[in-house]
Formats: structure tokens, C-alpha cells, sequence
């Protein structure tokens, strides 16, 4: 007992860790649903930096987002790239899987995805995309 004691004293002692983002969000200043997209990542655990940026079509073309795929931000976290909506679960599902894709896109802005939320829903496709361009359906909300 007495050295469990010592072990959590001692664990107590370390330096907390500072806080860091998990990733950036590059997003348009005047844009409310990316910072609302932002907040949704955060309420699930994924903290982002966020970069107020005009020139978000480049940005988009430097992380070899695909033009078909593109939305209103565009997020590097943990060397994927996110374009768009994309859920906080399929985020961390990719953090944690690892899998042999650039990243994950919501094109568009559909309604009810998260930062659109609303009175309406749409259905939508969360696309998976390569660094050669190969595209596959991830998921279906």
C-alpha cells in the first residue's frame, strides 16, 4: 500500500503536459459554420488551431484535396486532411486506424451535417481520397 501511495504521489508531481491543438483549420474569417465544424471537433476531443485565411481554393491544392471535393474549410490533423463537414467520429476513427488514404472530404455544405445543423437533414457521402487522386465512398450520413 505504502508504495502504491508513493507511486501516485510521485505521478501527481509530474508537469502536466501544456495543451496543444491535435490539428490546424484553415477557414475563411467571415465563415460562422467552420468555426461551428471547429467547435463540434472540439466537443469530441479533437482541438484545432484555426488559420484565418482568403486563399483557401490554394490551400486546398497544396494538401491535394481533389477541386470535386472541395468545401468552405480545410483541416490537417495528424498528417490526414479533412475537407469540409466531416464528422468528429469518422476523424478519430481515421487518427486511429491509420488507413492508406490523404483524407477524408464532405463536398459542398449539405444541411445537417455537422457545423450546418438545422431544421433540414440531407443525406450525404463522406468521401475517402488518395494522393493519386483514387476516390471511394467512407460513409454515409
Amino acid at each position: 500500500m505504502k508504495m502504491l501511495s508513493t507511486l501516485l504521489i510521485a505521478a501527481l508531481a509530474l508537469p502536466l503536459p501544456a495543451l496543444a491543438a491535435d490539428g490546424v483549420l484553415f477557414k475563411n474569417p467571415q465563415c460562422g459554420c467552420c468555426t461551428a465544424w471547429a467547435e463540434h471537433l472540439a466537443k469530441n476531443g479533437v482541438a484545432l488551431k484555426v488559420e484565418e485565411r482568403q486563399d483557401l481554393a490554394a490551400q486546398r491544392t497544396r494538401l491535394g484535396v481533389p477541386a470535386e471535393l472541395g468545401s468552405c474549410h480545410t483541416a490537417k490533423i495528424g498528417g490526414y486532411v479533412f475537407e469540409g463537414h466531416v464528422p468528429a467520429d469518422l476523424v478519430k476513427k481515421v487518427l486511429k486506424e491509420k488507413p492508406a488514404i490523404a483524407g477524408l472530404a464532405v463536398p459542398g455544405m449539405p444541411p445537417g451535417s455537422p457545423g450546418m445543423e438545422g431544421p433540414t437533414k440531407v443525406a450525404y457521402q463522406v468521401i475517402a481520397f488518395d494522393k493519386q487522386g483514387r476516390r471511394s465512398v467512407y460513409a454515409t450520413r
